[in-house]
């Protein structure tokens, strides 16, 4: 269905309102369940203390260490997948064998200023879908457009060829489907495997620009991160 103007201006207050929500509750709680069965043993021990996250790539340090699991005398860590406070511990599991997939303990993570970009941006930009897994470019004209002056610097069309598809030494071109309008954001890299139905590209409708902004302005000032 294409994306008229009243379409994405309905979308745009959509998202003012979406942010008021996530103000309302700026986190969003994780489970930590058992990777595999084992006997148990937290390494966290109180309702309220802080865990770390993964670090970011290209040299990832895991998060910090909530919980062990002991299997046939190998004792394996279990790792906090993001930085956030614990709010609930499985205490009555201490000790015990578990099966896979038991709830642990949870986390409650808040939201970064980029998270809640990244979710708003999702919801208000036309995303085009990787239609399968494998590697993604775009054509050297527009890889070369972007690099100097910038993803917002191109304007696609539906129909316009922008991509080449990369799998098993295959390379075919891949023709965008969608409203014309500036490509926002870019969410794939290069040499690296983009599963089927994640996003490739975000697009906005030029008329929309300064609405986006304007949200992007809003969150950059008003959203304030956890310490």
């Amino acid at each position: 269905m294409p994306w008229t103007t009243s379409e994405g201006e309905k979308n745009v207050l959509d998202v003012k309102a979406l942010l008021d929500e996530m103000k309302a509750s700026p986190y969003e709680e994780i489970a930590v369940n058992a990777p595999h069965t084992g006997v148990v043993t937290f390494a966290v021990t109180e309702e309220g203390q802080w865990a770390e996250g993964p670090g970011k790539e290209p040299v990832s340090e895991p998060g910090s260490v909530v919980a062990h699991l002991e299997r046939e005398r190998n004792n394996k860590p279990i790792f906090a997948p993001q930085r956030g406070q614990i709010v609930h511990i499985a205490n009555e599991l201490e000790g015990r064998f578990v099966e896979a997939g038991t709830p642990l303990l949870t986390i409650r993570h808040f939201l970064t200023k980029q998270e809640v970009l990244d979710r708003i941006l999702q919801k208000a930009l036309f995303l085009f879908i990787a239609p399968e897994r494998a590697m993604y470019y775009f054509v050297p004209e527009v890889d070369s457009k972007i690099r100097t002056k910038g993803s917002r610097s191109v304007r696609v069309h539906d129909g316009d060829e922008i991509f080449i598809l990369s799998r098993m030494k295959r390379e075919t071109s891949l023709a965008y489907s969608g409203p014309e309008g500036i490509i926002y954001t870019v969410y794939f890299q290069p040499n690296k495997n983009v599963d089927g139905g994640e996003p490739l590209i975000g697009v906005c409708p030029e008329d929309q620009l300064d609405a986006i902004q304007d949200v992007v302005n809003r969150v950059q000032s008003e959203w304030q991160e956890q310490e």
